[in-house]
């Protein structure tokens, strides 16, 4: 059977999720997420620098939506969406590349 996973509000959703959905049989976990929480997955799958951790990042996404998760828990969201502004901590972590002071004092990167 041919199944069309629809995608994010920015982001189209990766072959190998799509894949993974359909082979779990969780097609109808990912079609009930809102188009903004389906592009949350998506962004924070792709925002992963090495293949490994988007890998990682898939596997999660599939254990969240088993345990009715909307949303990947710590992302701060998508810094692609333009239907707002970046928040601060996007801005200046995400986009700025600030670094950060730590509880401790250090600088972070």
């Amino acid at each position: 059977m041919n199944h069309t996973l629809s995608n994010g509000l920015f982001h189209k959703i990766p072959a190998v999720l799509a894949e993974l959905l359909i082979e779990k049989e969780m097609i109808n976990q990912w079609e009930s997420l809102t188009p903004i929480g389906r592009n949350e997955f998506i962004c924070w799958i792709e925002d992963a620098k090495q293949e490994k951790t988007r890998i990682k990042r898939v596997y999660r996404t599939i254990d969240d939506l088993t345990n009715g998760k909307k949303r990947p828990c710590c992302w701060p969201g998508c810094i692609h969406r333009t239907d707002k502004a970046p928040s601060k901590w996007q801005q200046d972590v995400l986009l700025d590349k600030k670094r950060h002071k730590n509880v401790k004092g250090r600088m972070d990167t």
